[in-house]
């Protein structure tokens, strides 16, 4: 199991913004094609401004076709310009939990 962690860093105040937009239609585009939604969270202490997404895909492979599928769609598409400008920084991490690391059983 791969985990893909998102970290975006917003412009000062539009959290609110980005997180209507997301879960009124963004959301559902991603799960269709990504799978495994492990969570989605927003800073409340600490570095402000900053949206964490985790994704859970089987392989490498598995993430790279699920990720291409979601580019390719038109849907998608329509929807990124909403958020786009709302993100000032994007970080994308890969990551691969140890042995003996929890792990939900949904994975």
């Amino acid at each position: 199991m791969f985990y893909e962690i998102r970290t975006y860093r917003l412009k000062n105040g539009t959290i609110p913004q980005y997180l209507k937009v997301v879960e009124e239609e963004g959301i559902e585009i991603q799960k269709s094609h990504l799978g495994t939604l492990v969570g989605y969270f927003f800073s409340e202490i600490g570095t402000i401004n900053e949206i964490v997404h985790i994704w859970a895909f089987t392989s490498l492979d598995d993430r790279e076709a699920r990720r291409q599928r979601l580019l390719a769609d038109p849907l998608w598409q329509a929807f990124l310009p909403k958020i786009r400008d709302l993100i000032e920084v994007a970080e994308n991490k890969i990551m691969k939990p140890a042995n003996f690391s929890p792990r939900s059983e949904a994975h």
